[in-house]
């Protein structure tokens, strides 16, 4: 059953226990819970995010579980792991639009072959809809952070330990250690 956008997202903002969704194909999915290591690679980000705010006033650090309108065909929200977003705050609301960063930090149950589809084409909302870089944080391939940006959807950077991040050309000057990061 498809769902009405604005029904949807009316929807989206009812569900109870403050649980994790989006709209995809104008039905609400949501997400399970995240462990320990991602959760906390998520919030390391943030982390980070939220002092290149403070630094460079730019926009706004986004952490986990906030949601993002967006209008594409296939999807009308996002909630990214942790996000940068440039456009207007939006007080109680889901904020408009897509984060021109955003980081997908992977559960347990996010690898295989099927999730590496859905990553895929995540990839390509966020693109579609706006963003500049998506970072996708692999937690079982040694600490590893695949970057890719919308002007080279298919051909990541990949940082592992040892190695400085950046979220070029998104955020200029935004740097974080992987090592740090797994620490």
């Amino acid at each position: 059953m498809v769902i009405q956008i604005d029904t949807a997202i009316d929807e989206l903002y009812k569900l109870v226990e403050n649980r994790k969704a989006e709209i995809i194909n104008g039905k609400i999915i949501e997400m399970a819970p995240t462990g320990f290591l991602p959760g906390r690679v998520a919030g390391q980000i943030y982390n980070s995010l939220k002092q290149y705010e403070k630094q460079y006033r730019t926009g706004y650090a986004i952490p986990d579980n906030v949601g993002f309108i967006v209008n594409l065909p296939n999807r009308t929200s996002f909630s990214p792991d942790a996000a940068y977003y440039v456009g207007k705050a939006t007080g109680m609301k889901f904020l408009e639009g897509a984060p021109i960063f955003a980081v997908e930090v992977r559960s347990e149950n996010d690898y295989g072959v099927a999730e590496e589809e859905k990553m895929k084409q995540k990839r390509a909302d966020y693109f579609a809809s706006g963003t500049r870089v998506v970072c996708d944080v692999d937690l079982l391939s040694v600490n590893t952070i695949y970057k890719y940006c919308y002007d080279a959807p298919d051909s990541p950077i990949i940082f592992r330990s040892g190695e400085i991040a950046d979220a070029e050309p998104a955020l200029p000057s935004w740097r974080i250690s992987i090592d740090e990061l797994f620490d």
